[in-house]
């Protein structure tokens, strides 16, 4: 059976809980997360496999290596490739729709 996701039960089901990955939705062997993003996570990387972030609430920086930051507002997205190091960080309460394969180990190598 079909049924709809509503993006603000997934943000209250984190429960204000910074960088505790929720599911939202699969299809193929891809998965949408929701995640709150507050201060700053940790810097990894994915090495076999592309991360998409769409910034649904508030404002997050994609800190990079070598390249200068992101700052994604609410509508934006960013693609980061595999093998990038990143961090994100955000100094207000951020909401971010993460979309990746199913075997991606959510905080990275």
């Amino acid at each position: 059976m079909l049924s709809k996701i509503t993006i603000n039960e997934k943000i209250q089901e984190i429960n204000g809980r910074p960088w505790t990955p929720v599911e939202v939705a699969r299809m193929n062997e891809q998965v949408v997360r929701m995640a709150l993003c507050r201060g700053e996570y940790h810097w990894h990387k994915h090495t076999q496999e592309d991360e998409l972030f769409f910034a649904v609430q508030g404002k997050v920086t994609i800190q990079l290596e070598n390249e200068p930051d992101i700052l994604l507002e609410e509508g934006n997205l960013l693609v980061v490739p595999k093998g990038t190091n990143y961090c994100p960080k955000s100094n207000e309460d951020c909401y971010v729709l993460v979309f990746e394969p199913l075997k991606t180990v959510s905080i990275g190598d």
